[in-house]
């Protein structure tokens, strides 16, 4: 059997941090056995669907570099299809015309719920519905009344509920369009998904689309509910918790395997490891090591994680994210120093990429001011002398090196008697704006001479005032 799994996000927002740990464990669980990946967009709620929500799906999607083997499917593309299914099954007597209108509807939920009785359809257009006119009727699946229905679920065990429990649901609405849990069921069965992974707010709708399946003699798939994802104050993560978009993550400089580590471990383990690669994900990943109770969004440990990332990675890698960032700041990163430099400058003290682009600014803009901390301890008597001396001596360098330019700054500290910080540090507010940089030496080799000789002057100019 070819293992087939699907992520089925339905276009009516972003791409959230919830639907993205579900396309991540149908993405490694489809890896892992050498089976397909489907990317399925679920469009048939035409109120709310959106183009731009579409858009913003399959921009997480490639972000995140969850390639897909098939689709994206479109279920607005197979209406004729759902059509034929519904025919099939009001044909096979699995399915039936209900003609009761929505105030009767709503008066049998109201007197249930006055008797404490579960709402639910009462089945009275099930055995011989009577045509009236003028109104259209609804199709409803004619669910089982005995038995019961058991979901081997991989994650939660068996499932077991009574089928007394489930009502006669809606599989078509009275202009004809499809609901979800028929174009679901037709979806799946269509593409023929093997596993089903999905979040655990779908296992009321579970034993209604196993039911339906039977109903049309297809194979039914294993299913795999995922436990929900909560925020720090223990209610279900929404956007009161802060970031939960995917593409919010690119936007505050997190990179994207660091987001899908972070992920995989919500509700996943392999002993105590904390950091994988993708390729240890999908060779260690397992449904059955899945943990059935709800996980915590950790900002902090996605932030610890990011910076390991951003640490251990390429520096080439790291670099083609941080070029992002650089031009949200308005920054050619043509302009000055190659990037992949910056990034081994900057990465241990930056945990983020949008950290990394704010404090790399001036290495291809001037900056429009000095730091005021900076300067009051830095820029004191003398400091202009100090500056015009290391001015003479870097310009008649040759050859823009760190090594020749560090030596520069050692022999004038020995020279005037001082610390190495009374010389570096004037030195770094004076080409950096403020007192915080890499090593001198190599803040000076990425600005390069120029740069460096005209901040020092402006430098000298600004003290001397």
């Amino acid at each position: 059997m070819t293992i087939t799994t699907r992520f089925a996000p339905s276009p009516t927002g972003y791409l959230h941090v919830g639907g993205a740990r579900t396309a991540l464990f149908s993405w490694l669980y489809a890896r892992k056995h050498g089976g397909k990946f489907i990317l399925r967009i679920e469009d048939t709620d035409l109120e709310r669907s959106t183009q731009e929500s579409v858009d913003a799906i399959l921009q997480g999607m490639t972000w995140l570099e969850l390639n897909y083997d098939e689709g994206p499917f479109y279920q607005t593309h197979r209406f004729d299809r759902y059509k034929e299914v519904i025919q099939q099954l009001l044909a096979q007597g699995d399915a039936y015309y209900c003609y009761c209108s929505k105030e009767e509807l709503e008066q049998l939920r109201t007197e249930q719920m006055a008797n404490k009785e579960k709402p639910r359809y009462n089945g009275k257009c099930r055995v011989c519905a009577e045509p009236i006119t003028g109104r259209e009727p609804v199709v409803r699946f004619k669910n089982p009344v005995d038995g019961v229905v058991t979901i081997p679920d991989l994650v939660k065990g068996d499932i077991v509920v009574a089928n007394k429990e489930l009502d006669d649901l809606i599989i078509a609405r009275a202009d004809g369009t499809p609901t979800y849990n028929l174009t679901v069921v037709v979806d799946d069965m269509d593409m023929g998904v093997s596993h089903v992974i999905r979040g655990d707010d779908h296992i009321n709708n579970t034993p209604r689309q196993m039911n339906i399946l039977k109903a049309l003699g297809a194979a039914l798939p294993q299913y795999a509910h995922l436990p929900m994802i909560l925020g720090a104050d223990g209610a279900r993560l929404s956007k009161r918790h802060g970031a939960v978009s995917v593409m919010q993550f690119r936007d505050e400089g997190y990179l994207p395997e660091a987001l899908l580590n972070y992920l995989v471990r919500l509700g996943w383990s392999h002993g105590d490891q904390e950091i994988f690669s993708l390729d240890e994900m999908i060779n260690y990943f397992d449904l059955n090591d899945v943990n059935g109770s709800a996980s915590t969004f950790n900002m902090e440990k996605l932030l610890w994680l990011n910076h390991q990332y951003i640490m251990n990675s390429e520096p080439a890698h790291v670099a083609r994210h941080l070029s992002w960032h650089m031009g949200q700041l308005g920054i050619d990163p043509s302009e000055g120093p190659a990037l992949v430099d910056v990034v081994k400058a900057q990465r241990e003290r930056c945990k983020t990429l949008v950290e990394m682009a704010s404090v790399s600014r001036y290495f291809y803009k001037e900056f429009d001011a000095y730091d005021e901390k900076s300067v009051k301890k830095n820029f004191t008597t003398g400091s202009d002398e100090v500056l015009a001396q290391i001015y003479h001596a870097f310009a008649a360098l040759e050859i823009w090196e760190g090594e020749q330019l560090h030596q520069i700054v050692i022999d004038l500290a020995e020279r005037l008697a001082l610390n190495m910080g009374k010389i570096a540090q004037p030195l770094r507010v004076a080409v950096c704006g403020s007192a915080v940089s890499p090593a001198i030496d190599v803040t000076l080799s990425l600005l390069g001479r120029e740069k460096t000789l005209s901040r020092i002057k402006r430098a000298i100019d600004y003290i001397q005032r």
